[in-house]
């Protein structure tokens, strides 16, 4: 079960947004987010939206998906010119899901096509695809390296099968290297996505995906903990007792094992669940969402953010191909973010960053708080202090793991 979407104003049915978005416009990136909600097997512990073929029925067709989402690509492209915003071309583009490269090559290179003539690319943009490891082969990653695709990003999340198993993931992990190796065949920068803390995983399992993450030469890794939601069949389990979830000690033991041996093979943290190799190989798409830039989100369930107004598409794809079928905007409602929440967003993405948040950005009262950080060993004393420079609130490795409680800290 996918969460419910958020409560908010209803968005117009032409998807016009207000004059104010122009305002600093020329300071943001602008960033395409496709979604494809397609998965061969629906994981207990997702509540992205997405579904399998059982699920959807008839009437959403896979097939035709590329051609509804163009729909909405021409239509964003339209209501950025209409709202008189500067012409930029998009300097970042992921597909996320579900599993994208259950669709064709073609189709995902044919939803890139409309990005490119609605929007434009930027020279150097970069282009991403998330990926199962059972779903690629070496001639579908050569052609979306052909169609303009510089990233694939695998949901590797372990390295270990009883791991794998309880997470229901349906690919061998002996396949990892494989794949690894016919994407960077292909010029594709490769990340690889894990997750830690699944239910029954010791820190032996996770430091044998870590090895095997490291043999790969990897650029960039990602490492999540693995959250639990209300309404997935994993929820089930273990309000049943069927799973034990792992205690605070034990993802935190886990945390600071990736942080030291993905540290110590030349990966440095630059925010706080992902790693790269340079700044190079960072993800410019995520980095994005953190600094607060625009990007329109395409597909159902999709969530898009022009200055400062943020709005979500209707969840199913039937309702959102009807409703592009019919000439209006998908989205379900929107909000524009007062300044409170604007505040708290800027503060809890900004100390989550390897760069840091510039004391200026916080209250007074905020500021006056920094200190106590500190002494607690939560936050960089010589970065606080402008040590660099600039002073800026840094989380050590320890608030990387209080993140949280640093971001309370400062908003209250």
């Amino acid at each position: 079960m996918s969460p419910a979407l958020p409560d908010g104003d209803a968005a117009p049915g032409d998807g016009a947004l207000p004059a104010s978005v122009r305002d600093g416009a020329h300071d943001r990136a602008l960033g395409v987010y496709l979604h494809v909600p397609f998965c061969t097997v629906r994981c207990g512990y997702c509540d992205f939206n997405t579904y399998t073929a059982t699920e959807l029925g008839g009437g959403a067709s896979q097939a035709s998906y590329a051609s509804t989402a163009l729909s909405e690509i021409a239509l964003g492209a339209r209501v950025l010119r209409d709202a008189g915003l500067p012409a930029r071309a998009v300097s970042t583009v992921f597909v996320g899901g579900g599993t994208p490269t259950v669709l064709p090559a073609r189709d995902l290179a044919a939803m890139l096509d409309g990005v490119r003539d609605a929007w434009g690319l930027a020279p150097d943009a970069e282009v991403t695809t998330e990926a199962n490891p059972d779903s690629v082969t070496p001639e579908s990653l050569a052609a979306l390296a052909a169609a303009g695709f510089t990233r694939v990003s695998f949901g590797m999340q372990s390295a270990v099968p009883h791991v794998l198993a309880t997470l229901e993931r349906t690919h061998d992990p002996r396949r990892i290297p494989d794949v690894v190796r016919w994407a960077q065949d292909a010029g594709l920068r490769v990340s690889l996505d894990l997750i830690y803390g699944t239910p029954g995983e010791s820190v032996g399992d996770w430091r044998a995906s870590l090895d095997a993450v490291l043999a790969t030469g990897v650029d960039h890794v990602s490492a999540y903990a693995l959250v639990v939601e209300t309404g997935t069949r994993m929820a089930v389990q273990v309000r049943r007792g069927e799973l034990a979830l792992p205690t605070e000690d034990d993802l935190a033991a886990k945390y600071e094992l990736a942080d030291e041996l993905l540290t110590a093979a030349g990966l440095g943290w630059y925010e706080v669940s992902n790693w790269a190799r340079t700044d190079a190989d960072r993800c410019r798409h995520n980095l994005a969402y953190w600094r607060g830039d625009d990007w329109w989100g395409v597909g159902p369930g999709a969530h898009s953010h022009v200055g400062g107004v943020r709005w979500w598409n209707v969840k199913h794809p039937r309702a959102y191909a009807d409703r592009l079928a019919r000439g209006l905007s998908p989205a379900a409602g929107r909000e524009t973010v007062a300044d409170d929440a604007a505040q708290l967003e800027r503060v809890m993405l900004g100390v989550r960053l390897a760069e840091g948040l510039r004391l200026g950005a916080l209250s007074d009262a905020a500021r006056g708080r920094v200190a106590g950080l500190v002494a607690d060993g939560l936050v960089d004393g010589r970065a606080a202090l402008g040590a660099d420079g600039e002073r800026r609130v840094l989380l050590t490795q320890r608030g990387r793991l209080l993140a949280d409680a640093v971001v309370r800290t400062l908003t209250d």
